[in-house]
């Protein structure tokens, strides 16, 4: 794989907020990528959170213009990634933009415990609105250059015997439930000249060890500069997020920086792990490769 000469990731919608800033948290995330490689220069959103009001506020105080941004990427469908879609993207006041994500990214997505309960894109962020808005929607279950260095990770296989999606999911096709796995689920996998392989994901619920290693096989690149984003452990046994972490510490790891659905005990463990190299995420930081 081709290299970016540099990358930053800023963390425009989290769950959390540093002490003494003034950014707003929202169960959600987004990430703002700005990824360059010689004169090119390609700003990227990963997911839009929940609260587009909340996100736009955070952009602003990151400087950061919604005009600027060139391409969203969707990780998957829940809502807490999804929703306000079309709010950000009228504010980037464009026609045409891409938006990338899964081709099931739209299917009727429901969780029953404690009862049923829709929990996919809203109806008012569905497929035929984003293009009304402005939005060209390019859904992909293949990996997907979206610059020379930078991808999206394609379907994640499950190779591992301890991780799974973590939540019990349902989806309805043709009038029939059936389990539903978030084969949607997506992240991204930038290679940087002198640092090596950057993994920003969403969730991670196809489980953040099968999704590090697949970006090390898609990109021929074993050294990892940082992984970025939610694990989704929160809701895991001790057992399985003593495993998640072991099973991360035993790649070639600089950082690891997570945060939204990993979970208080999984961070825990993650700075046992890692120590210094264990940071968790909050909404305003800004991490440079």
């Amino acid at each position: 794989m081709e290299e970016l000469d540099a990358l930053t990731v800023t963390v425009v919608a989290e769950d959390s907020v540093a002490y003494e800033t003034p950014y707003l948290g929202q169960h959600g995330i987004s990430l703002f990528l700005n990824a360059v490689r010689g004169e090119t220069s390609v700003n990227i959103l990963m997911d839009v959170g929940q609260n587009p009001k909340a996100l736009l506020t955070n952009m602003e105080l990151l400087s950061i213009s919604p005009g600027s941004i060139d391409m969203i990427v969707l990780t998957h469908c829940h809502y807490d990634h999804t929703q306000g879609l079309v709010e950000i993207i009228k504010a980037t006041g464009k026609r045409n933009l891409p938006v990338v994500a899964h081709p099931d990214l739209f299917r009727v997505h429901v969780i029953t415990d404690p009862f049923l309960r829709y929990i996919g894109v809203p109806g008012e962020d569905r497929n035929k609105v984003v293009e009304e808005a402005g939005g060209i929607l390019c859904l992909v279950s293949d990996p997907l250059e979206l610059m020379p260095g930078l991808m999206t990770s394609g379907e994640i296989q499950m190779l591992t015997d301890y991780e799974e999606v973590g939540m019990a999911l349902k989806t309805i096709r043709n009038g029939n439930v059936s389990e539903d796995s978030v084969v949607d689920d997506l992240s991204l996998f930038a290679v940087v000249k002198n640092r090596g392989l950057v993994v920003m994901t969403g969730c991670g619920h196809r489980g953040i060890v099968n999704i590090v290693r697949q970006g090390v096989r898609n990109t021929d690149t074993r050294k990892i500069a940082s992984v970025i984003g939610g694990f989704h452990l929160i809701e895991s046994s001790d057992e399985k997020i003593e495993k998640t972490a072991e099973g991360l510490k035993d790649l070639d790891i600089d950082s690891v920086k997570a945060g939204h659905c990993t979970g208080f005990k999984a961070q825990v463990e993650l700075y046992h792990v890692f120590k210094d190299a264990f940071s968790p995420m909050h909404a305003g930081d800004i991490y440079r490769f």
